[in-house]
């Protein structure tokens, strides 16, 4: 079975014609009459060819992109979000008048505005029914970019699809080009591996199963017009491969993200592959010229600065340790300084009332 629409392909013909060229000197325009630039001897001034123009630098044209980031009403969404909220505030002024940054938009999907719509741009849109994501809150995501992309009114011609936990390092230019999407290889998204399930939802007569890029839908740039034929398809996607039992197994907690990469094959929506994109701690050590960090993952160190990943070490950071209230202002550092904690620390240190928000008397 399939899903999205598509376009049947087109034949394009191109002629050829042959043209030759003659060099013809008209008798009504000799050439000594044609502006030669002369340049004074007993002067330093000098007369240009009015014709011939010096190179002018012209400002590249701006793609502005809106960033759109899906979260709930949870306290573990919440700080998240503005936190991610500040740096993008931060990368955004450091850009300058011709950035690509345009706006920002928390799109949270529980339904009720909540306390910081006055500090986040927030759209509010409905959850699933009751009992349809079995759990799962993430199939939520799809179904509030639909609702968004028909409701809001979207000045910019990109969307750039962030996540809470993303801490914005520098100034994100608009990756795609030439009708090209910019996205994220994940390592473990794995369309190859997986090709006998995935052809329940990308049948073979739909494309090579390699036509599906190793993605999600974060982070991604995409066009609108694209995205706003994308959306409904990966949310149906999403509740189709949710029901159904072997590839609910198969994909687990990515499930929603193969259903992107799904959608956006359907619909033909190639994607260039941007490593530099972001870093995922600890696994990725140095920022270098990446624009994003992902702190998905917990990071262990021991009281040395050395990672012991997968064992809890002398000192951690894991985002899962504040599930339940917020992190506190000033976190310690490991030996060696880690850049994300950092900037945690510097997006808590200004953002008001951190201090009452974290104890749980403003949240």
């Amino acid at each position: 079975m399939g899903f999205g629409e598509w376009c049947a392909p087109m034949l394009v013909s191109f002629s050829v014609a042959l043209i030759t060229y003659n060099i013809i000197i008209s008798t009504n325009v000799p050439l000594n009459s044609m502006p030669i630039s002369t340049i004074s001897t007993s002067s330093s001034s000098f007369r240009r060819d009015p014709i011939v123009q010096m190179p002018v630098d012209h400002p590249k044209p701006r793609r502005l992109f809106h960033t759109a980031v899906t979260a709930s009403d949870s306290v573990y969404n919440t700080w998240q979000c503005r936190i991610m909220y500040y740096w993008f505030k931060k990368a955004r002024a450091a850009a300058g008048p011709l950035s690509d940054m345009g706006g920002f938009t928390r799109i949270l999907h529980s339904g009720v505005p909540d306390q910081f719509m006055d500090e986040i741009p927030t759209f509010v849109a409905d959850p699933l029914p009751a009992g349809t994501d079995q759990g799962y809150i993430v199939l939520n995501r799809p179904w509030a970019f639909v609702q968004w992309l028909q409701k809001a009114n979207i000045e910019e011609e990109y969307i750039f699809m962030s996540e809470p936990d993303h801490v914005i390092v520098r100034p994100i230019p608009n990756l795609s080009k030439h009708g090209l999407a910019a996205a994220f290889p994940f390592f473990y998204i794995e369309p190859n591996k997986y090709e006998s399930v995935l052809r329940k939802y990308f049948p073979e007569d739909k494309g090579q199963i390699t036509d599906i890029d190793p993605i999600g839908n974060s982070p991604v740039i995409v066009d609108k017009a694209s995205l706003v034929k994308i959306a409904p398809t990966w949310m149906n996607v999403s509740l189709a491969m949710k029901k159904d039992p072997e590839t609910d197994k198969a994909f687990g907690w990515v499930l929603e993200m193969y259903a992107y990469a799904v959608a956006s094959a359907l619909h033909g929506v190639g994607n260039i592959l941007h490593k530099d994109f972001m870093i995922q701690p600890p696994f990725d050590t140095e920022v270098g010229d990446m624009y994003i960090i992902h702190f998905t993952y917990g990071c262990d160190y021991d009281l040395k600065g050395h990672s012991t990943y997968g064992k809890i070490g002398e000192w951690r950071f894991d985002k899962r340790s504040y599930d339940q209230h917020p992190p506190p202002r000033n976190l310690a550092l490991p030996p060696n300084g880690v850049t994300l904690v950092t900037m945690v620390n510097e997006a808590t240190a200004n953002i008001p009332d951190w201090d009452a928000y974290a104890r749980g008397s403003n949240s």
